[in-house]
């Protein structure tokens, strides 16, 4: 089903809180059919198919839609489980959890603070200093090396 130009998508309406409206014409155009899964239906990506689960580059993650930073590659570790997984975001308030309860699970849910898109899930099994394993889908982010 294609878009028509005026609707927009207020990610509220997502189960995030966002100030800004959003145009879903202007989302689609921007984002990838993936990207646009992923970050405003809340899609999931297949493991090990996303551009950075096996990125080494030094750099920073931010979100696709909004270019908010949120994941620094010193905080990036190998998981196993095929998408890109960090121990801790660049700022805490870079990121908001959420409770979720879809597919008959109950689990925490990463949005990027700023614009409210959805980026993946926290997990309490991650490395040391913080034990958390921030399990992101690579469609929600853009890397930039440095």
């Amino acid at each position: 089903m294609r878009l028509q130009g005026a609707e927009t998508l207020r990610l509220s309406e997502v189960g995030s809180s966002l100030v800004e409206t959003r145009d879903k014409a202007k989302l689609r155009q921007q984002l990838t059919p993936l990207q646009y899964d992923v970050c405003i239906n809340k899609g999931t990506e297949r493991p090990f198919t996303g551009e950075y689960w096996d990125n080494h580059e030094p750099g920073v993650y931010a979100c696709v839609v909004c270019g908010k930073e949120l994941f620094a590659s010193g905080t990036k570790f190998d998981s196993g489980t095929g998408w890109p997984s960090f121990w801790e975001p660049v700022d805490r308030e870079s990121v908001r959890e959420e409770e979720d309860r879809s597919l008959f699970m109950r689990r925490t849910e990463v949005v990027c603070a700023n614009c409210g898109s959805h980026l993946g899930h926290v997990f309490d099994d991650g490395p040391r200093p913080t034990g958390l394993r921030y399990c992101i889908n690579s469609a929600s982010l853009r890397f930039r090396r440095g």
